[in-house]
């Protein structure tokens, strides 16, 4: 798993993915913000702060004030990966993101995307 290029990616390009990713499956926006949240420890102003100035991956999850302590509970495979299994710190916490928005729209409870 060498792309690394993914660390510089504005946080503000994917988030539009997300919401539509979402949307389409009849989710909303406030629940992909939550899941963000949820995941980093930031909170709603936060997160719009950091989409404003178009933070990237790597500063976003390196100034995360939180990763969530429930994090070893996501499982599953994203991208062809095992999220558990992938050993760079980073690219686990963003297919990390990615595993809990595609089970949003796969329409799973967010009790269960939340890990609560």
């Amino acid at each position: 798993m060498e792309n690394h290029r993914v660390y510089k990616m504005s946080v503000a390009g994917v988030y539009p993915h997300y919401i539509n990713k979402a949307e389409k499956k009849g989710r909303t926006k406030a629940e992909v913000d939550t899941i963000i949240c949820w995941l980093t420890g930031y909170d709603e102003t936060a997160l719009q702060r950091h989409l404003q100035i178009k933070t990237d991956f790597e500063t976003f999850f390196n100034q995360a004030p939180q990763l969530n302590p429930n994090v070893s509970k996501i499982t599953g495979v994203i991208c062809g990966y095992r999220v558990e299994e992938i050993k760079e710190p980073l690219m686990q916490k963003i297919r990390f993101l990615d595993k809990l928005i595609d089970e949003l729209a796969k329409g799973k409870a967010m009790e269960k995307i939340l890990r609560s």
